[in-house]
């Protein structure tokens, strides 16, 4: 090894005898000696610490070498998380998850730089109009679950597989979604707990942006109020949804709501009675279940709460729904395309429990989940993997029950939505092909023409918000 062959170069320099003397006290003591022995003994001196020099520099020339095509000359410790970075769990390889699929090993400082691109909005909202024959022509009745009779109460109920399979029928029906009660006593409470003043507000918004912080794990972005008409100022509600430690922490840095409890556009709702202990899952209550809390809305816009909103909503609106005659627009993951993919990635990164997204991730195999192949013209999505930042909505009885169905993935398995996107969806697709969901999966860069991305406050974890 290469340590060892420098440790002799270093020590040829301070050589010493058998007698236990260095190289200059063994020549003093041979000053009796001829004059011409002397030279013979230091041209021999000299050649010999030639070819040792030589020998040093070709060893370090060649380690430089291996060192740029290896791991052989890392240090123990070093190779050692070398190779567990590049090796997958006994588990990931039962599920035939394989190195092909990866496209930069973890820890990488490489990013892939991702780039706007154009969106063709209208100049004004001046310009746009609602579609007369845009909403679902086969409309249909969709109730929900409001109380259950059991001693632990759940936000989100406790739905039967049974109850599940038949929930994906697009009939007339009434399912989990969400603010389930218990029955018993001091347990009534749903979670996610809302004022009757904030309640009568929302109730009344016909068109509505909403994002949360919950945990305090973000500052507060403001919507660009010059992008913004005045007349979607007027007539569209933004709701930023917090709890007391975040409205105490955004009060500290300045942003105190008015009486009103607006910050700039932003009507501020204070949450109270957190449904679930992992932030996570608690941020996906607003995000997936808009038309529960803004009831009488027909159109909803979800936007990160790391992201700054730089478009007028009824630009986006019409832009992603109206022109393309949908009913819920979202768009593909900037990366990665493959539910395969995604699990590795989140294993890797430990976004979540490993055993809960094994489950996860076999029982949706299980149910028919494959892998997306790109290379197919007729595949029902562009990507499996959704970058669910942003998400543009109308409140048709589909848009709504794909919401419920979405929020109910998470709510039996793992806060990890890019998991269960393309399931929820193409089981939906398959049990209703004469009603399907009109669902417009956009560019990646066209989400990011419209919104400003920053990052989230802290590293997220599983007490952070959604990522």
């Amino acid at each position: 090894m290469l340590p060892e062959r420098r440790s002799t170069v270093a020590s040829s320099s301070s050589y010493q005898n058998p007698s236990g003397q260095n190289d200059n006290s063994f020549l003093l003591l041979r000053r009796g000696k001829k004059f011409g022995g002397r030279i013979g003994k230091l041209k021999l001196s000299h050649l010999f610490f030639f070819f040792v020099s030589l020998f040093f520099f070709s060893c370090v020339f060649s380690g430089h070498k291996l060192l740029f095509h290896g791991s052989e000359l890392l240090p123990h410790s070093e190779r050692n998380h070398h190779l567990k970075t590049h090796l997958f769990t006994s588990s990931e390889l039962d599920m035939g998850l394989n190195s092909s699929h990866i496209q930069k090993p973890p820890g990488s400082k490489k990013r892939n730089k991702h780039l706007p691109c154009e969106v063709p909005l209208a100049e004004s909202v001046n310009q746009i109009l609602e579609p007369r024959e845009y909403l679902d022509s086969k409309p249909f009745s969709l109730g929900f679950v409001e109380t259950e009779t059991c001693d632990k109460p759940r936000f989100g109920g406790h739905q039967t597989l049974k109850e599940r399979e038949r929930s994906y029928s697009a009939i007339n029906q009434t399912i989990h979604c969400g603010f389930v009660k218990g029955t018993n006593g001091l347990h009534q409470r749903a979670g996610f707990d809302l004022t009757e003043k904030d309640r009568a507000y929302m109730k009344n918004c016909v068109v509505s942006v909403s994002s949360c912080i919950f945990g305090s794990s973000d500052f507060l972005r403001r919507p660009a109020t010059k992008k913004i008409s005045e007349f979607s100022k007027q007539n569209v509600c933004f709701v930023m949804f917090l709890d007391e430690q975040t409205l105490s922490k955004l009060a500290s840095e300045g942003h105190v709501p008015d009486k009103q409890g607006f910050v700039g556009l932003w009507k501020t709702v204070v949450v109270s009675n957190l449904p679930y202990t992992d932030m996570r899952k608690t941020g996906k209550v607003p995000k997936f279940l808009s038309h529960r809390l803004f009831p009488s809305s027909r159109y909803s816009i979800w936007i990160d709460s790391k992201m700054r909103l730089t478009t007028d909503p009824l630009l986006i609106i019409d832009f992603f729904l109206w022109r393309t005659k949908s009913e819920f627009a979202i768009s593909n993951h900037y990366d990665r395309h493959c539910v395969w993919d995604e699990v590795v990635q989140n294993k890797r990164l430990n976004k979540y429990n490993h055993t809960a997204i094994d489950e996860q991730f076999m029982f949706y195999r299980s149910d028919g989940l494959k892998k997306f192949d790109p290379s197919d013209p007729n595949s029902p999505l562009p990507s499996y993997v959704p970058e669910g930042s942003f998400i543009v909505r109308a409140h048709t009885p589909m848009s709504n029950l794909f919401s419920c169905l979405w929020f109910n993935e998470v709510d039996r398995f793992t806060s990890r939505d890019q998991l269960s996107f393309a399931y929820t969806y193409l089981k939906l697709q398959r049990l209703n092909p004469d009603r399907p969901l009109r669902l417009n999966m956009f560019k990646d860069c066209e989400r990011r023409a419209l919104t400003k991305l920053f990052h989230h406050r802290v590293d997220s974890s599983p007490h952070s918000p959604p990522a």
